[in-house]
């Protein structure tokens, strides 16, 4: 037999401050079997190990463990092995008893703290692969995808806002544009990146140059909306925008930034117009499923007219 093993069981039990009996009533077995365990008599049936491990806060690993020790609740030791693997299944485990402790009202400020903690970790690990992978799609360049790689710059532009680094990517996006001047997306990049650094005005005065060398750029007039829309010059929002959706059949970034400002400003027969706009581009695309979310929008805004 495995004295280690018969050992843990009776000092987890006696950490955790449980009799025999107590503990064979939270297994669902006899106080002699539990008796029997712990002096290396019989061991458990391999399907009851999660239940003994879970009942002592401890993995199934740590049982056989010289010297294991018992954890205040089971939530706590599965952050001490996501802190210990950083692996995000471990994460996803703790998480999930973490949730449990606060359904049952058993979360402790300790508990949260350590539950914090774990999201620290997983926030770093998230931010690291984000990145990782942004960088993978941009480093293969617009000629592998050049949907792909634009919306990915887009999206990076605006993560690295999200974590501090917008003043970093306007410089970034800055020097590119200056390397090729005559790219209508550098353009579109740097504007954006300046509207995420809430550099507003700054975002505005590159618009206004950038729609002189490329007075045919869709993507421009969408940017220069939503900065006007920033800006609360409503009606030169309104300008670019419309200009844009008559550059383009294709895409619908204009009209969505229509029908949310129509909203902001109650004017919700405008807004239900392009929202059903939406709602037909989608379907006749055979988006049904997003479709299906932007009818929501629409029904929203019947609702407030008719009210």
């Amino acid at each position: 037999m495995n004295n280690v093993f018969s050992n843990n069981l009776k000092r987890l039990r006696q950490q955790k401050n449980l009799t025999q009996e107590q503990a064979a009533e939270k297994l669902s077995v006899t106080a002699q079997t539990v008796s029997r365990w712990e002096c290396d008599t019989t061991l458990p049936d391999v399907m009851l190990l999660p239940d003994i491990a879970r009942l002592y806060c401890v993995t199934i690993d740590d049982l056989y463990k010289p010297n294991c020790i018992a954890y205040k609740n089971y939530a706590s030791r599965l952050a001490s092995v996501y802190e210990a693997t950083r692996d995000p299944q471990d994460f996803i485990q703790a998480e999930a008893e973490f949730k449990k402790l606060q359904k049952s009202g058993a979360l402790t400020t300790e508990d949260m703290r350590v539950y914090g903690i774990i999201h620290q970790y997983m926030m770093n690990y998230c931010k690291d692969k984000a990145n990782q992978l942004f960088d993978t799609v941009i480093q293969k360049g617009p000629e592998n995808n050049l949907d792909t790689y634009n919306r990915t710059k887009y999206q990076q532009i605006n993560f690295y806002a999200q974590i501090g680094k917008a003043d970093e990517t306007v410089s970034a996006q800055l020097e590119r544009m200056k390397s090729y001047p005559d790219v209508s997306q550098e353009w579109c990049f740097l504007v954006a990146a300046y509207m995420c650094a809430n550099r507003n005005n700054k975002a505005y005065e590159y618009f206004k140059q950038a729609i002189t060398k490329f007075p045919n750029e869709w993507e421009l007039y969408v940017h220069g909306g939503n900065i006007c829309n920033r800006l609360k010059k409503y009606d030169e929002a309104f300008e670019y925008w419309n200009k844009a959706d008559s550059l383009t059949t294709e895409n619908l970034d204009q009209k969505y930034s229509m029908a949310f400002c129509y909203e902001e400003l109650e004017e919700y027969e405008k807004a239900y117009k392009i929202w059903c706009e939406i709602v037909d581009h989608l379907k006749n695309g055979g988006y049904d499923i997003e479709a299906s979310t932007e009818e929501k929008r629409a029904q929203k805004c019947f609702e407030k007219i008719n009210n």
